[in-house]
């Protein structure tokens, strides 16, 4: 049985092992002979004389000199060895044991075993003139069936006497066995077609096949002498032979089923869980006859494989156990499978995407169930299953996926990023394995512009996105980072942003750019890419031509045909034929007709059985024939712009007289019969056509623009997610399901969401200013007209918690309060005042409660580093006063502030700044009460959430979640600088914008802004706790935070200096016993910080001081005057720098305060720099600023007040002019002034 015409790898095999030359076949009766016959006179005792065979699916194994089993009748194999001679103490004389489990097998001749030699199989290639191929021998068959087994014993066993082992001595023995067959003769067809399918797929796309029609494709795997095996491919020509076996993929199997079968041949692939990793044992094995091995000699075989596999080895170890292949059994239908509660190992696990890049295209991978299309959201390829609404997450990229490209049968898939570290990965589509990537591509970031896929998925071409691009052609099936071959082209060329195969000839292929089309043809024997650049310009045809948008070959004649954007269709001829691959021709393309097909926009141009179709701007969709001429077309439905059409990979086929297909526009008016398809659009809307009915169905319908806005239902599973384009969409996110939309009119994009505390109400804040109250339930307008008391964008948006006041900020730096008011005994929303309260733009707007009542606070933080609390109580019509203002850091800019969470007695506002920092300021007296090292993941934190009560099991154990530039993660409270206390994992590799918390904790959303999507994580806390639990405890976790870790030689000195702090506080000179403590006292602190190279401001002293002073106040009404070792550490971890300083944060200092001088970098003249010193920030004395510089120039050697009992009587007759250059710069800041050895950046 061949295999299905669906997969064109399965096809390119078959008829491959079908059409294997006859050439040196013997009869069945010299076969028998040499394969069966008396071994013990042959060199090989389980191959036989095979090379006198040649098997269609074997080959002549002997001749071919395979790397693993070689010429094993002339090579005596360490592990078989000429076994009919040396009787392995191992295997026994299995012939005269009469093994239990085999039986005395040629004296029984098992009808299920049969004389296979004599049977003739097509499949074995032992077709005499008396046998058809596909046929053979059926008299000896029936013979065999019906029980002559006599005769087939001698025949098929030969003089086994004379042999060590009968069917399991040898491996290619495997290869022969038959399955199980019913007497009457019924194929296997029936019992192994869904796994013949997969499991060919599998095989044969990652097989490297030579394209010549006589090649042999050999299964052998070579010797393990490295860490991978190869896949052969002996062809005649001996070239493409060497070729093939030096660049061949390395596939390796562990698995511990049995072996399956197709209906030509199984070619069972074991790859480990990893993808293509490395495993046990290499091996690749071959059934023939359409059968599957007996469950006896199955096992047998596996015994016999590790027998020969167990050698001494030197450590004694035993091999690990085999593992089963994910890859080798995945199935259509098991994309997903939904997570057991083992299997959620991650704090942060994706759960859905909402949303998709409408810039890139929509495939249509299978048509029936499950109606599979893949499409991109961010960093993430999505298989969706639009009948059963669930998705399957391909995960593995670090940036924004730029491009993808499908094989002809929807097998492979192959994604793309553009950024650091760009990477191309091919998956499996049945089991959403990944099972190439292609590392660093791109070292420049460039990323990866176009890209497609041949349509045997061999072959893969890759376009970059640099000034000049790189085209390069992989071998994705073989286990090299380098390209087979490449070519570097001009940037006068244009920015190619589009490519393909021909599929007549995957050697050709063509590329285009907006305004250059390129055809390429690969030498393959070369390795060289030459490509030719035909002209086109308006004068050619004397008509405008417009922007070209795709191109593809002629499915008929020798052109290129290439689609533009003023309707028209370029037709190129390809001059001369293909050239002969040894030829220096020139390659030669032109232009020949510009055909106006419509008067839009072509923006799509594929085929499809026989049918050029091409979508345009406005959404319809034409079909041609191979002539050019208007066959059928679609333009009722009003799609919008078309970026995609996908159609199914199975044909329709039209049964009987009552099709419902409409009839086409030729004159016979035949049935118009084509395969149902996908349309994706650049408004981002996906529907799917079922042709024979004409029926439209919606798929996706999601947001076109940026997204910012989205907020979840206090106490039900709902989110509100709000677009820039001015749709609002509610969705229930545990059914994942549509339930609500509505779509403003031109000009209100959507800026920020909030609920009420209620739920009853929704606030909307758009970007012109408006604020709308609506219903939350039918998302219609509660207040009468809507609020425009703003100028700019809404920014934040917020409501009271008894839902009387709303409030807003807006990118003018102001802030809008509105209340509910009572008028003719209705509830109404009105104005109530606004203020320009903050001169840089506002981060946070967050309302309270009053500590000692339940009236609401309203507070506002911004990047003017100023907390401002207002009165509300107090404010009247248009005059909102202000109760306080608070500045929250000296150096860094705040991000954004919550409540912390009740874990203490004392109130909090926990603010995160932009060093990295986690601040906790008492909520009555604003003082910095704690100052924390905050998650380090690139950048820092930009919104912070605490999560619900209920979404912890322990009462007192809180968490946080938090997102920084794009990043979400997770933290444990209480926050006290352990590192293993957070997680985070990326979600919007360009940007995370918004993030909310669903009511029960189980959910983080992360809206990605311009990448349009949102994403929804499963938060899982027992897998953050135990990575605390695995981190250590007390001071561990620590340590590691310091050079050198704890037997460092950083924490040694660190503690030389507290121990001399001890020594000091109680005087150096003194002759009195000293006191032995384990504590140093609080005004040690700054001079020990400053010793170990910690510089902090009197600020950040001030801060750390109060700390350690209040920190058992509120539990013992008491001051700590004195600080211990382990607490001076965490002390120093949480306030130092978290990357240290670094050149260029002077350099940004210089900048700002400096000119450019001659040589060109930026100083500060040595008067302006001393007035700094004197009257900005920190402002010193001049008696400070001498003794600071008497010290800096050595002239105080014990430095400034570092003895109390010592004082500089220099530093006032110190002259700065003398000692100072005259232009200071950060070089010479650093160096020759500060003397420190300040690194540059990381």
């Amino acid at each position: 049985m061949p295999f299905e015409e669906d997969d064109p790898l399965e096809g390119t095999l078959g008829k491959h092992l079908e059409s294997a030359p006859p050439d040196g076949q013997a009869t069945q009766d010299s076969q028998a002979t040499q394969r069966k016959g008396s071994q013990d006179n042959q060199a090989s005792p389980k191959k036989g004389s095979q090379d006198s065979q040649a098997s269609p699916k074997k080959g002549s194994r002997d001749s071919q000199a395979s790397p693993k089993k070689g010429s094993r009748d002339s090579q005596a194999s360490p592990k078989k060895g000429s076994r009919d001679s040396q009787a392995s103490p191992k295997k026994g004389s299995r012939d005269s044991q009469a093994s239990p489990k085999k039986g005395s097998r040629d004296s029984q001749a098992s009808p299920k075993k049969g004389s296979r030699d004599s049977q003739a199989s097509p499949k074995r290639g032992s077709q005499d003139s008396q046998a058809s191929p596909k046929k053979g021998s059926q008299d000896v068959q029936a013979t065999q069936r019906k029980g002559s087994q006599e005769s087939q014993a001698s025949q098929s066993k030969g003089s086994q006497d004379s042999q060590t082992s009968q069917s399991k001595g040898s491996m290619e023995k495997t290869d022969e066995t038959p399955s199980e067959q019913s007497e009457e003769g019924e194929g296997p067809e029936e019992t192994t077609r869904s796994l013949a399918h997969s499991t060919s797929q599998i095989m044969e796309s990652q097989l490297l096949y030579s394209s010549e029609e006589n090649e042999l494709t050999s299964l052998e795997s070579p010797k393990s002498e490295s860490p991978h095996s190869s896949l052969e491919i002996l062809s005649e020509q001996s070239a493409e032979t060497e070729e093939s076996e030096r660049l061949s993929k390395t596939f390796e199997e562990s698995s511990e089923q049995g072996p399956q079968a197709t209906p030509e041949s199984t070619l069972e692939i074991l790859v480990g869980a990893e993808g293509l990793s490395a495993v046990k044992k290499p091996s690749i094995r071959v059934y023939e006859d359409d059968v599957l091995p007996e469950e006896g000699e199955e096992e047998e075989e596996e015994e016999e494989e590790q027998l020969e596999e167990e050698e001494p080895s030197s450590s004694g170890e035993a091999a690990p156990p085999p593992q089963e292949s994910l890859l080798y059994h995945s199935e259509e239908d098991g994309l997903f499978k939904k997570k057991t509660e083992k299997e959620k190992i991650y704090p942060l696990s994706l759960a859905w995407c909402y949303g998709w890049n409408s810039a890139l295209p929509v495939y249509n991978l299978r048509n029936q169930k499950p109606r599979l299309l893949l499409y991109a959201a961010a960093h993430t390829a999505v298989l969706y299953d639009a009948l059963r609404n669930c998705q399957r997450h391909l995960q593995g990229h670090s940036n924004v996926i730029t491009c993808m490209s499908v094989s002809e049968n929807r097998r492979w898939i192959s994604t793309a990023d553009k950024g650091p570290q760009c990477l191309v990965i091919i998956w499996d589509s049945f089991s959403g394995i990944p099972v190439r990537t292609i590392f660093n591509i791109c070292p420049e970031g460039n990323g990866i512009k176009a890209m497609a896929m041949t349509n045997d998925a061999k072959f893969l071409v890759t376009i970059d996105d640099a000034t000049c691009q790189k085209v390069c052609i992989w071998r994705w099936t073989v286990d090299t980072e380098t390209p087979a071959c490449f070519v570097t082209l001009k940037s006068k060329v244009g920015v190619q942003e589009y490519i393909i195969f021909n599929p007549a000839n995957y050697r050709e292929l063509v590329s285009n750019s907006k305004t250059q089309l390129l055809y390429y043809e690969w030498d393959e024997v070369k390795g060289t890419l030459e490509f030719s650049t035909p002209v086109l310009t308006e004068k050619t045809f004397n008509k405008t031509v417009g922007k070209f948008s795709q191109s593809l070959f002629h499915f008929v004649t020798r052109q290129i045909l290439t689609a533009t954007m003023e309707g028209k269709l370029v037709v190129w001829d390809l001059h001369p034929p293909p050239r002969s691959y040894t030829s220096l021709e020139v390659l030669h393309i032109k232009a020949c007709k510009l055909l106006h097909l419509q008067k839009d926009g072509l923006t799509v141009l594929t085929t499809v059985d026989n049918f050029f179709v091409t979508g345009d701007v406005r959404g319809h969709i034409k079909f041609y024939d191979s002539k050019l001429s208007l066959v059928y077309w679609y333009s009722q439905f009003k799609l919008g712009p078309i970026r995609m059409l996908s159609f199914s990979k199975d044909p329709l086929i039209s049964v009987g007289n009552k099709s419902n297909f409409s009839s086409d526009c030729t004159l016979p008016g035949d049935p118009f019969i084509v395969r149902n398809f996908v349309i994706a659009t650049s408004n981002a809307r996906v529907f799917h056509l079922k042709t024979e009915e004409t029926q439209l169905e919606e798929i996706l319908i999601e947001p076109k623009e940026a997204i910012h806005a989205i907020a979840c239902h206090p106490y039900k599973p709902l989110i509100a997610i709000g677009s820039v384009c001015g749709l609002l969409k509610m969705w229930n996110y545990r059914k994942k399901m549509y339930v609500v939309s509505r779509i403003f009119k031109d000009g209100l994009g959507i800026q920020s969401l909030t609920f009420n505390p209620e739920g009853f109400l929704l606030g909307v804040g758009f970007t012109s200013g408006s604020v709308y109250i609506l219903d939350a339930v039918s998302l219609k307008n509660e207040a009468m007209e809507p609020f425009k008391y703003s100028r700019g964008n809404i920014t934040h948006i917020s409501f009271s918690h008894d839902s009387q006041y709303l409030a807003t900020a807006d990118v003018n730096c102001t802030v809008a309060v509105y209340k509910t008011v009572i008028k003719n005994e209705v509830k109404v929303w009105e104005y109530l005042a606004r203020l320009h309260s903050h001169h840089k733009e506002i981060q946070s707007l967050l309302f309270g409660i009053q500590p000692d009542n339940t009236e609401p606070r309203l507070l506002s933080l911004g990047k003017d580093r100023l907390l401002i609390e207002y009165d509300l109580l107090r404010s009247t019509r248009d005059q909102l006063e202000i109760l306080d203002i608070h500045r929250t850091d000296q150096e860094a800019i705040p991000n954004c502030m919550i409540w912390y969470p009740p874990l203490t007695r004392e109130s909090f506002l926990l603010i995160c700044n932009s060093m990295y920092k986690v601040k906790l300021f008492n909520s009555t007296t604003k003082m910095c009460r704690r100052t924390l090292i905050g998650p380090t993941y690139g950048s820092p934190i930009e919104q912070i959430l605490v999560l619900p009560e209920k979404a912890s099991q322990d009462v007192h154990k809180r968490y946080l979640a938090f997102i920084n530039r794009d990043k979400v993660g997770l933290q444990i409270l209480p926050i006290d600088g352990n590192p293993h206390k957070t997680a985070a994992i990326i979600c919007h590799p360009n940007g995370v914008s918004n993030m909310t918390l669903s009511y029960d904790g189980t959910y983080a959303f992360t809206a990605g802004g311009d990448d349009r999507t949102v994403l929804q994580w499963e938060i899982t806390l027992q897998a953050l706790e135990a990575a605390v639990y695995l981190g250590g405890e007390d001071l561990n976790p620590f340590y590691g935070l310091l050079d050198g870790g704890r037997e460092g030689e950083f924490y040694k000195e660190l503690e030389d200096y507290f121990y001399y702090s001890q020594l000091r506080s109680q005087g150096i000179d003194t002759m009195e016993t000293r006191k032995v403590s384990t504590h140093i006292p609080l005004s040690e602190l700054p001079f020990l910080m400053r010793a170990i190279g910690f510089y902090p401001s009197e600020e950040q002293i001030d801060d750390m001081l109060n700390e350690v002073k209040f920190s058992e106040y509120v539990d013992t009404g008491k001051l700590v005057d004195s600080i211990n070792l382990p607490e001076f550490v965490k002390v120093y971890i949480n306030h130092r720098p978290p990357f240290g300083q670094t050149m260029s944060e002077i350099r940004n200092a210089f900048k700002v305060l400096g000119y450019l001088n001659k040589d060109g970098k930026m100083a500060i003249k040595r008067e302006d720099f001393l007035e700094l010193l004197l009257t900005k920030g920190e402002h010193m004395t001049e008696e400070e600023l001498s003794d600071c510089f008497s010290t800096l120039f050595g002239l105080n050697p014990e430095g400034w007040k570092s003895e109390p009992a010592t004082l500089s009587h220099k530093g006032s007759d110190i002259c700065l002019e003398e000692e100072l250059p005259e232009e200071i710069t950060a070089e010479i800041f650093t160096t020759d002034i500060l003397g420190l050895p300040i690194p540059e950046d990381f």
